[in-house]
């Protein structure tokens, strides 16, 4: 088109009415405006690529994302572009795309504007959101640090107010890992729930389209126009579910994610009190295949470490499909390639089939093990990465440590093939805090409702928690120590049972503190379960010689058992330390006389 033109809706030279075959349904193509020019600095580096694809006519039909403008990583097909793929070799010897992307047809079709391309790792490789040719964009949050891949230059826009939303792909966490670094929304959806007709693949078992916004009504709208409409939110209970020993692996404290969620939790209706568990000895004891696959490969303990494990599932994965895609491309056109990029795609292209059935069934475990988890009602709550993003210009790369467990996080999703939503936390230590909520495969829509219903609770929290003198520890210890209040609390309303719970989770986390040792003998106690008292009050005492409630408590499971003896030495001990200590002095007199 030789000369600029404002496209208008009304305009019936605008639109051609063309067919395609695909399931059998017609749409309508665009007439692009291509104005092509050089971008100025404040789109942050983000676009490769400016157009504008203005909303397709739908007379019959309500456009949910009217007036809303988005960007499209460089990853899908727009009908008279090249499609990047993040490489300038790949665009040199690929042809302009002959059809645009489903996903793409169906946002346009619903109101919104796509204003362009964006930049992204090459390949879709790395988290680093770095491009050895189209520059590395600029994270706005934190300018001075990196913005996360692989759909880099997606986030940015978002970011940067450049669009309401945009979209990229997720493979092994390219959506998720650059929308906390941007201290954005990002969605990862069910696997194989959105089509992926018209994306350049990267690994078909893996590949997800998702999605970036900055409000969580914009985000909701663009999953209920892109996810299958057979996707029926029903309403339901939720329950949420700390993966306790995730979150040793963020710089973090987990007691203030835990606060900022269980704070939302109560000004909210339709939440169970947050559950806590070990993830990594579910996933251990429920993903059998993963065991042989780390008997051959790694030699790791369990722990955290299994996750280690079913990353390098993940990259196999990843790899040996990626080599299917490309391999013939590769060898013929032999590309040159940024360093990170290039290590990754040597090990795709030298990948076997070795393992690779094992590889298949790890996956399929993990599907089944995390519907049997979160059915249709729960959310799991984990970091979405491990700390603060690197540093801008720096020739130093990823550590090893950092690699690891960003990749250990975004696995659990990338393999068991459920929905993941990366919720931004503000800002802590000049670090960007996200937490994400994963649910089951297929619990899409309920996953984007429940974020629709908790973000601004949760948004008004993080200042509070933030500004909370809460110790910064080790997660393990910090969770511990709110699972103990909930314990004292449930003791407070008479819920034994439940305070019984509470405390052996603390104890889970850290059995060394005495004082949860003592707290659950109490509420034995009063369940009438005087030997498992007495058992805990042993532990209690010997990690503190000097706690006077252990020795009561010991010595009144001992006078119900009928051991009035050893009994009375434990009243005598706790006069001993606290010589005023009344309830000590009574049961003394008591015991006193019975024994005489």
């Amino acid at each position: 088109m030789s000369k600029s033109l404002k496209l208008n809706a009304s305009n019936p030279k605008v639109w051609l009415l063309i067919g395609i075959g695909l399931a059998g349904a017609v749409v309508l193509v665009e007439t692009r405006r291509r104005r092509r020019r050089k971008l100025p600095n404040e789109d942050f580096g983000a676009f490769v690529e400016r157009f504008e694809l203005l909303p397709i006519p739908q007379p019959d039909q309500t456009q949910t994302l009217s007036s809303l403008s988005f960007a499209i990583k460089d990853i899908f097909d727009v009908k008279g572009y090249v499609t990047g793929f993040g490489n300038p070799h790949w665009k040199r010897t690929h042809s302009e795309a002959g059809k645009t992307a489903i996903v793409i047809t169906a946002l346009l079709s619903n109101g919104a504007t796509c204003l362009g391309k964006t930049v992204m790792d090459e390949f879709s490789f790395g988290i680093s959101g770095e491009n050895k040719f189209y520059g590395t964009p600029i994270n706005p949050y934190l300018t001075s640090s990196i913005p996360g891949g692989s759909s880099s230059g997606s986030a940015v826009a978002v970011a940067a107010r450049l669009v309401d939303f945009a979209i990229g792909t997720d493979t092994t966490g390219c959506v998720r890992i650059p929308a906390a670094f941007c201290g954005i929304l990002g969605f990862r959806p069910s696997h194989g729930v959105v089509s992926t007709i018209g994306v350049l693949p990267n690994a078909q078992s893996l590949d997800t389209v998702g999605w970036f916004a900055r409000d969580a009504s914009v985000l909701r709208h663009v999953g209920l126009v892109l996810l299958p409409t057979n996707l029926v939110e029903v309403k339901r209970t939720r329950r949420i579910i700390f993966a306790d020993d995730l979150f040793q692996l963020s710089k973090v404290p987990s007691q203030k994610t835990v606060y900022v969620i269980d704070k939302a939790i109560e000004k909210l209706s339709g939440y169970q009190s947050p559950q806590h568990m070990n993830i990594c000895q579910y996933i251990a004891s429920n993903v059998p295949s993963l065991k042989g696959f780390h008997d051959k490969l790694t030699h790791q303990q369990n722990g955290v470490s299994i996750l280690k494990d079913l990353t390098l599932v993940m990259f196999s994965l990843q790899g040996y499909e990626f080599k299917t895609n490309h391999e013939e491309w590769f060898k013929s056109v032999k590309p040159r390639l940024g360093r990170a990029v290039s290590e990754r795609v040597i090990a795709a292209m030298n990948s076997t089939h070795d393992h690779v059935k094992t590889l298949y069934k790890v996956r399929n475990e993990m599907r089944v093990a995390f519907q049997r988890l979160l059915k249709d009602d729960g959310i799991l709550v984990i970091p979405t990465v491990p700390d603060d993003p690197l540093k801008r210009n720096t020739e130093k790369g990823f550590s090893s440590e950092f690699h690891d467990r960003a990749f250990a996080l975004s696995s659990i999703a990338s393999i068991s093939g459920c929905c993941q939503v990366a919720i931004p936390l503000g800002c802590h230590k000049d670090c960007c805090a996200s937490v994400s909520f994963i649910s089951a495969h297929g619990a899409d829509k309920f996953l984007l409702n429940t974020v629709l219903d908790m973000y601004t609770t949760i948004q008004e929290q993080v200042s509070v928690a933030y500004a909370l003198p809460l110790p910064d520890t080790n997660g393990g210890i910090e969770t511990s120590e709110l699972l103990k209040e909930k314990g004292n609390a449930a003791f407070k309303g008479r819920l034994w049972n439940k305070a019984v719970d509470y405390y052996s989770e603390a104890i889970n986390l850290n059995g060394e503190n005495a004082t949860y040792f003592s707290n659950r003998a109490a509420a034995y106690l009063e369940l009438g379960c005087f030997q498992e008292a007495e058992e805990d009050c042993n532990k209690a005492i010997l990690h503190d010689k000097k706690n006077v409630k252990a020795y009561l408590r010991r010595g009144t499971a001992r006078e119900q058992l009928l051991r009035y003896k050893e009994a009375l030495k434990d009243f005598q001990h706790a006069l001993v330390l606290e010589p005023q200590n009344k309830t000590a002095s009574l049961a003394e007199k008591r015991l006193r006389k019975s024994w005489s």
